[in-house]
């Protein structure tokens, strides 16, 4: 059976071809019973625009590349779930690729979504070579999301505020009446803002030289193994700030099976408010890293870049909160 075309919802709806054209692209120009009598021609006929040829013709593909550095961090889902509406209102599409897994096969992890033709690109998350989206910055607009690596100029950044976030979870620690307070650091400009305000505000109140810092991957086995070190020790601290939720469930795990009851005996607090962070049994206290705002606000960056292209790349911070749950507790006495 032949599939409807333009000029059947036309010729149903009573209008011209060039108007179900504008209807189809969602133009504003047309009047809303025009619209409605196109739509309803199209849903009863079954009809489904070519996208393919759309695109030739528009020389558009409606999607936007989106370009994951790590599927496995649970951030990322609260980022995309405010990214994807703002570009699905527009009439765009996201593509995922990963990151993680391009390196690997030794490929630009931008090569795929650009071979794609996308008609955006939106990196998300830390990338080893922020200078490698300078090629793709020339083509299209592109902006990133949740990092803070420098990037090629005319790219947006859009992130949290983690100067901001690392400061609330010290000063909530410190407000306890904790002392011995260890970091578990994290890698990447993001990871390196979060420790060094963490060292900043132990300096500011006068706890410099109680401050501690380990070292970890970021990930559940790095958080549990830089945990089982930290408390260790003979002096070992009565608070952990862990660089974010997933590391800080390894923290959790470690603490229980070294016998410490969390929070009498140990203090635990992450970074990012994911999901997991609230499962009950976890009920952790953490920084709500504005996930879902960081990505819709890469969208409207990215939206606002088709419009008006060029001009120099800017810097959109959000603004953290620290969700107190039942993690954290004045440390125990002696």
């Amino acid at each position: 059976m032949k599939s409807p075309t333009i000029r059947d919802v036309a010729e149903r709806a009573g209008v011209s071809k060039s108007l179900v054209s504008l209807v189809l692209r969602g133009s504003g120009q047309v009047r809303p019973e025009k619209r409605d009598a196109v739509l309803r021609a199209a849903r009863e006929l079954g009809y489904r625009p070519n996208e393919a040829a759309r695109a030739l013709s528009e020389q558009r593909t409606r999607t936007v590349g989106v370009l994951l550095n790590d599927l496995r961090n649970p951030w990322f889902v609260d980022l995309l779930d405010g990214l994807n509406p703002l570009l699905h209102d527009s009439g765009l599409r996201m593509l995922l690729a990963d990151a993680r897994l391009n390196r690997r096969t030794g490929q630009d992890p931008a090569q795929p979504l650009l071979d794609l033709r996308v008609d955006g690109l939106v990196v998300v998350g830390t990338l080893p070579d922020p200078a490698a989206l300078g090629a793709a910055a020339e083509r299209l607009p592109v902006v990133v999301a949740g990092a803070r690596e420098p990037v090629p100029p005319g790219v947006d950044v859009v992130a949290c505020d983690d100067e901001r976030g690392a400061r609330l979870v010290t000063e909530h620690l410190i407000g306890l009446g904790h002392r011995r307070i260890a970091h578990i650091a994290g890698y990447g400009a993001v990871g390196d803002l979060r420790r060094r305000s963490f060292e900043a505000t132990m300096a500011a109140h006068g706890l410099a030289d109680l401050a501690l810092v380990e070292p970890s991957d970021m990930t559940e086995e790095g958080g549990y193994r830089t945990t089982v070190r930290l408390l260790s020790r003979p002096e070992r601290p009565t608070a952990l700030f862990a660089v974010n939720d997933i590391a800080s469930v390894g923290a959790l795990s470690a603490a229980e099976e070294l016998g410490l009851r969390v929070p009498r005996d140990v203090s635990v607090v992450g970074y990012d408010n994911t999901r997991i962070s609230r499962l009950r049994h976890v009920w952790l206290t953490t920084v709500d890293n504005a996930g879902h705002e960081v990505g819709r606000r890469a969208a409207r960056c990215l939206l606002d870049r088709f419009e008006r292209p060029g001009g120099a790349g800017q810097l959109h911070l959000t603004a953290p909160t620290l969700e107190i749950r039942g993690t954290t507790a004045p440390p125990p006495e002696g």
